[in-house]
């Protein structure tokens, strides 16, 4: 029992880390780092710490051979365009946006294995996606309201397509969580990860001037590189090895609000009324597309 509640507490712990990093990136991209500087910094900061961990708890050093094109495209999808549009978009919208729209996630993953893997696609899921998109749709084309912060059309958009590389991976990484230990797993996924990202942002890391930086831009810095990378993802593995993926991935859910406690406190941002109504939509959605899994798991 305390295992669990432990186990509860790691996965809390790792969603506030993940909301409050909506906030964060704003902090240090892009006025003080490209968004591909911050990209390769989190890479860095991950192989490090996962492989300083397979020198302290080693485990299996590579995975079979066959395996190896499904773990690319995991890393492809998981890690290189997952981060890179993440960290972009999140930098030209707002963190409460950002927030609501990575809510879809559950509802692509839906959409995602209905298609790969042949899951039943059923009217109420079909309806739930629906309402889903709808809800995504009207917060992209909410217009900026007096006083708020911009609205970016283009950073929506991208923290969008975050979105569905995130599930893609989600739905293709299944079979290997079931044959490997997810930290084993986390750093080929990393390693694969930076061969893609380090060229491109490497240079501009390194030209970076730091000399006007202050320590809120250090803290931001090493808050997004070893605590939303590296922490936050070992928290949620501990989740999904003591409570399982289902109970892990409902947490998801409390993103948006400390996304919007934190927001609020650095930005002054607040919910609007149609930021409401979107997550409504949003959350019905999720709730229709996902119905029939909710009421087996309560029988």
């Amino acid at each position: 029992m305390k295992g669990n509640i432990r186990a509860h507490a790691a996965v809390i712990g790792a969603n506030l880390i993940f909301g409050t990093s909506y906030s964060v990136v704003k902090m240090i991209t892009p006025a003080y780092l490209p968004a591909l500087a911050l990209n390769a910094f989190r890479v860095i900061t991950a192989i490090l710490f996962f492989y300083l961990g397979y020198l302290l708890h080693p485990g299996r050093a590579w995975p079979e051979k066959k395996d190896i094109p499904r773990l690319i495209i995991c890393a492809l999808t998981g890690i290189v365009i997952n981060q890179l549009l993440f960290i972009k978009g999140v930098s030209l919208t707002s963190p409460i946006h950002s927030a609501l729209l990575s809510l879809a996630t559950p509802l692509f993953i839906t959409g995602i294995a209905a298609w790969l893997l042949r899951e039943t696609f059923t009217l109420l899921k079909a309806l739930g996606l629906l309402l889903g998109l709808s809800g995504a749709t009207l917060l992209i084309m909410l217009k900026a309201t007096p006083g708020a912060m911009q609205n970016s059309l283009e950073g929506d958009t991208m923290v969008l397509l975050n979105a569905i590389s995130y599930s893609f991976y989600l739905v293709l990484v299944k079979p290997l969580m079931a044959k490997y230990q997810g930290v084993d797993i986390l750093r080929w996924l990393f390693l694969i990860g930076a061969i893609i990202i380090l060229p491109l942002g490497l240079p501009p890391l390194i030209k970076t001037d730091y000399t006007n930086w202050s320590w809120v831009q250090w803290n931001a810095l090493f808050f997004i590189g070893i605590g939303a990378t590296f922490l936050a993802y070992l928290l949620n593995l501990y989740g999904i090895n003591r409570i399982g993926a289902a109970a892990t991935g409902s947490y998801i859910y409390t993103q948006p609000v400390f996304a919007a406690l934190i927001s609020s406190l650095f930005y002054g941002e607040k919910l609007s009324g149609v930021q409401i109504i979107s997550a409504t939509l949003i959350f019905s959605g999720v709730y229709l597309a996902n119905y029939k899994k909710s009421v087996t798991a309560l029988g």
